[in-house]
């Protein structure tokens, strides 16, 4: 893999410099940034002789010049937009290992059989419309319509409105038409960062993904309860909303550890909790309260006994505290796992360069899930990164990206 070192860091810089928002990276799903970190994709694929075009839903295909797109093909992909004021390596990593996988590929002449197509997918940062794998679903006709209305985090526009402006069809989506079938794809492959510390602590550069876990998710939950003068209202006739919460996290906490002591895989986070701006003083007891709710696990059955709870606490404290919860429609995304053949290839590959590959599971989420749910192989390839992801300090070694995309390549060989 001669230059690809230079080859790699001169993209990542040049798409980075290109959609730098302050001190980190803005590529909005289906905004400038993401439009304009896929125009350079593109040119830089024409500059390396390869081919390729956008689907009607906008995505991004590359692919060798003697592939016909008539046959089954192999996916390289991931996602090309990020998280307002994140890192550069997130999603982007997956789709520039892929143009270095084509390029290795036609500079051998090896003409692998299914061909490697790469695909940049728009739209799988939850982060701007409260959804995620939003390019991914409607691709394979898994997006529901009703998506189409979520607010822009701004409250500026719809997710349908932005899709418009960036070019796609959206009657493929109301009409839920696939522009893949399963049959149509052999595998589908992703390299992507680590997004959490557990590779840097363990010291692996590279590592193959078990699965993905799934999620239950309430993008805006109210507590309604009273506001009132902090002085004037004694506790037992107060209806503080933000106690009431409070309250909830907590008891939702301990849930949480007394299932882990069990055995089970789970995480809950409230990522966003808020008092009403208009109405916040020091001296007003909190009539309403909005936050989020999040539950991710890589088993649904731990998915549902957990949200139970929170639904029955609610339940619970509505009548402790005289408040109510407001529930925003629930959004939920399966568990995946990845096909056992191609990560036992993945391991193979490894092994046969002297290295033993680590596996772990994945608590965030990627567009792999996506093709693995709807029956196509999928697998995976975690890459070490430094102070974690969703934010500018992201840091991968170009060292161990290039390890991931030569085990790609032994992998298609």
């Amino acid at each position: 893999m001669s230059n690809s070192r230079e080859h790699a860091d001169a993209l990542f810089l040049r798409i980075a410099q290109a959609t730098r928002d302050g001190r980190g990276i803005t590529r909005e799903s289906y905004g400038a940034g993401e439009e304009c970190a896929l125009r350079i994709l593109e040119q830089e694929a024409q500059a390396m002789g390869l081919c390729s075009y956008r689907d009607a839903l906008q995505n991004v295909w590359f692919y060798l010049a003697e592939d016909t797109l008539q046959e089954p093909c192999i996916i390289i992909g991931s996602h090309a937009d990020s998280v307002p004021q994140g890192g550069n390596f997130d999603g982007l990593a997956g789709i520039i290992a892929g143009l270095l996988v084509l390029k290795e590929l036609k500079k051998s002449h090896h003409r692998t059989t299914p061909p490697v197509r790469v695909l940049a997918l728009r739209g799988e940062e939850s982060a701007w419309y409260g959804k995620a794998y939003m390019g991914s679903s409607a691709l394979l006709g898994k997006l529901d319509p009703a998506y189409l209305l979520n607010p822009h985090r701004t409250g500026e526009q719809t997710l349908g409105e932005a899709m418009h402006a960036a070019g796609v069809a959206v009657q493929y989506i109301l009409e839920g038409k696939a522009l893949v079938q399963p049959h149509q794809v052999m595998a589908y492959l992703e390299l992507h960062i680590e997004q959490g510390p557990v590779m840097v602590a363990r010291q692996w550069p590279i590592a193959w993904v078990t699965g993905i876990r799934g999620n239950i998710r309430h993008n805006a939950i109210r507590c309604v309860g009273q506001a009132g003068h902090s002085g004037a209202v004694p506790r037992w006739l107060r209806k503080d909303a933000l106690l009431a919460v409070a309250e909830l996290l907590s008891r939702l906490d301990e849930h949480w550890r007394v299932l882990l002591q069990m055995g089970l895989d789970m995480v809950m986070t409230a990522g966003i909790c808020n008092t009403l701006a208009h109405s916040q003083a020091v001296s007003v007891i909190p009539g309403e309260v909005q936050f989020s709710f999040e539950v991710r696990s890589q088993q649904p059955e731990t998915l549902a006994r957990f949200y139970d709870l929170m639904r029955q606490e609610c339940v619970a404290i509505e009548k402790s505290r005289g408040v109510s919860f407001v529930f925003s429609p629930q959004i939920s995304t399966p568990p995946a796992q990845m096909d056992a053949l191609w990560s036992e290839k993945l391991r193979c590959a490894a092994e046969k360069k002297g290295h033993k590959l680590e596996s772990m599971a994945s608590g965030a989420g990627h567009d792999a899930a996506v093709f693995a749910n709807s029956g196509i192989p999928a697998a995976m390839i975690f890459i070490r990164n430094e102070n974690g992801s969703h934010n500018p300090d992201e840091a991968m070694d170009t060292d161990d990206f290039l390890m991931g995309v030569q085990l790609m390549l032994d992998a298609l060989s």
